[in-house]
């Protein structure tokens, strides 16, 4: 087929790749505009951005859609579907109805659940014991187009980072097959059961709070791993928990308990396993507190 594709993140470059060597015709890629980062603040491109261009593809990157131009240049492309996954932009209507069938959204989640911007953190976070991908005819709604496929997996103890790279596969694969044969895999509305939305991560959120369960401080973890990292604040710096366990163990919520940092929380305790101290390198618990001790009864 004739296709547009768009994109940004790391989650969308599987899908690319995936539509490039099933054959189909990649004639644009859409991207979110190259940002600044790093201490130069040098402009980078996104990574779709530089797959697409490592593979010859045409590269566009304009800042809106809405404008009658380019509206006009979509069009020109006379693509017989727009593929996105995760572009970073609304799509007008003009957008939506200019490819011959439309335009095909790789979705993370399950839906009508956690329908919007961060659906795998908000699974993990909820304690999902599964989700998966949905290949959605896009509308104008909040991801509340009909469904024309859908993948499962279990969440398990996946963090994020692991659960995202798994979607994506699973999503490019998803696509792929949808591609294949429209026909077969007709469109199906949306139920108005279970709707829920994933609201985009607030920075606050990753603040750890042990008044909480323990096993909703570990999802915590697991949801903000590896970026941008479930946190506690001790001696005014700011230590990241990339990875942790839910023990025994019990008392005010905050405290260590043990040379093993073991932390009381509201209910149970949890120990971390891999943390990252700021400016520091990420690092096995066990060898941090070699170097920089938190003794039993400290307060956190």
């Amino acid at each position: 087929m004739r296709l547009v594709f768009m994109g940004t993140p790391d989650f969308a470059v599987p899908t690319l790749t995936a539509l490039v060597a099933a054959g189909h015709d990649v004639v644009a890629v859409y991207s979110q505009p190259p940002r600044p980062a790093g201490r130069g603040q040098r402009l980078h491109p996104s990574p779709v951005h530089a797959a697409a261009a490592a593979a010859g593809l045409c590269v566009l990157t304009p800042v809106s859609l809405k404008d009658a131009d380019a509206v006009a240049a979509f069009a020109a492309h006379r693509a017989d579907v727009a593929v996105v996954a995760a572009y970073g932009l609304i799509l007008p209507p003009a957008i939506l109805a200019a490819p011959v069938h439309g335009c095909l959204n790789v979705h993370g989640s399950i839906l009508p659940r956690w329908r919007g911007a961060a659906p795998v953190q908000r699974a993990i976070l909820a304690g999902d014991d599964e989700t998966g991908v949905t290949i959605m005819q896009m509308e104008r709604g909040l991801d509340t187009g009909p469904m024309r496929l859908m993948r499962r997996t279990p969440v398990a103890r996946k963090n994020a980072g692991e659960l995202t790279a798994e979607l994506a596969d699973l999503g490019a694969q998803a696509m792929v097959a949808v591609l294949h044969d429209l026909a077969s895999h007709p469109a199906v509305a949306q139920g108005d059961q279970g709707v829920t939305y994933a609201a985009k991560i607030a920075k606050a959120e990753a603040r750890i709070d042990f008044t909480q369960a323990a096993d909703a401080v570990e999802r915590q973890v697991r949801g903000f791993a590896p970026a941008p990292g479930a946190w506690f604040d001790h001696g005014g710096e700011r230590w990241r928990v990339l990875a942790a366990d839910v023990v025994a163990g019990s008392g005010a919520p905050g405290t260590v308990l043990d040379d093993r940092l073991t932390i009381a929380c509201g209910q149970g305790a949890l120990r971390p396993t891999r943390v990252q101290r700021a400016g520091r390198a990420a690092m096995d618990t066990a060898a941090l507190l070699r170097g920089h001790g938190l003794p039993a009864g400290t307060r956190l």
